[in-house]
């Protein structure tokens, strides 16, 4: 079965920190003023002995870009960031709006100016909610990008706290994607875990599983019904799980809510449900490498159009890996031809607006 084109819907760039540095306010060239390393270390667990498969993590300008999506057959990607992922965990106002605008620059003029091929999705300082509202609406009005990226972890409140409505609002407004990534480990009770591979394989899932519980149970997609949100590089696994713990405790603990603020069933719908409509509706998506054995489960849990291919490039994967990945879904029996399509092409045209 030939899909008719392949959308990556989550790849990555490696930052040019001196580039991005020159994009920051002028008034930052004063001597005491920060100019270099914008954004702090992802955490500290990230730093520990390990290999990573031949071919990744090499510097990934446009042209190897191209080149990659050329190779592997992917007609446009979604870029987002890599050591901007630690946005999140800017404690200093002034220094995340500078960054989160510098970056934004630099992710247009390096890249989404220079090819159609490649996609934005600017950053915001949700530190200070009326500048990230600002950035939003520039982002997506002026650089063109399809939406934001929100952190997993970092921030002081979780994602579903009402000081981030505006944003949300304005998200509403001018209904673009809001995307919620993974990557950032730190403070998730993990730690002084020893290997790397334990905190990776956990972190991502963790991160967005709270992320999604704030916002689900807060009841932002309701209150803001004309943005999309993605839940990004956690594979599927959380997502089933999720679907299952929310139900269950939802029920043995309803939340008393007198100001109706918080998720509102319909009448006779569980939590699992809730969710399945809003996905059906094209206001949840899911990031997935296509690899994952519980991907057919839920797909007839939840049905196909949750789930949008991501490529990871150029981080843990390499042109091999991800040929191998879209094979393995394209030949993949108990999925249908639609389902196939909807994964690789159409959920990421509904999720961005493509």
């Amino acid at each position: 079965m030939a899909v008719q084109m392949i959308i990556d819907g989550d790849g990555h760039v490696l930052e040019d920190d001196d580039a991005i540095a020159n994009k920051a306010p002028s008034e930052w060239g004063n001597p005491g003023l920060t100019r270099r390393n914008l954004f702090p270390e992802l955490d500290h667990v990230h730093n520990a002995l390990r290999t990573t498969p031949p071919g990744s993590f090499l510097p990934a300008p446009v042209d190897r870009w191209i080149e990659f999506q050329d190779d592997v057959g992917i007609s446009s990607a979604i870029l987002y960031p890599t050591s901007a992922l630690s946005c999140g965990r800017i404690v200093d106002v002034d220094l995340a709006i500078g960054a989160c605008a510098a970056y934004n620059d630099w992710l247009h003029e390096a890249f989404t100016a220079r090819s159609p091929r490649l996609i934005g999705m600017g950053l915001i300082p949700m530190q200070e909610p009326s500048a990230a509202v600002e950035e939003l609406r520039r982002c997506v009005l002026e650089l063109g990008m399809k939406g934001v990226m929100l952190p997993s972890t970092g921030l002081p409140s979780p994602l579903g706290a009402k000081e981030y409505w505006p944003i949300y609002a304005e998200a509403d407004k001018l209904g673009c994607a809001v995307a919620v990534h993974g990557g950032c480990h730190q403070d998730l009770g993990m730690n002084h875990l020893n290997v790397f591979a334990a905190t990776h394989a956990m972190g991502h899932p963790f991160g967005i599983m709270i992320s999604f519980g704030s916002m689900l149970f807060n009841g932002i997609f309701d209150r803001f019904p004309n943005a999309r949100y993605g839940f990004l590089e956690g594979g599927v696994a959380w997502f089933l799980m999720a679907l299952e713990r929310f139900t269950g405790s939802y029920n043995n603990f309803v939340p008393h809510d007198p100001r109706g603020e918080y998720l509102q069933l319909r009448e006779g719908e569980q939590v699992s449900d809730y969710i399945c409509r809003h996905v059906s509706e094209g206001r949840l998506f899911v990031g997935i490498e296509g690899d994952e054995p519980s991907l057919v489960h839920a797909v007839k849990t939840a049905g196909s159009g949750a789930f949008v291919f991501s490529s990871d490039f150029p981080h843990e994967v390499n042109n091999e890996g991800i040929k191998h990945d879209i094979q393995e879904l394209l030949v993949n029996e108990e999925l249908s031809p639609e389902d196939k399509d909807a994964i690789l092409r159409g959920n990421a045209v509904r999720f961005y607006g493509l």
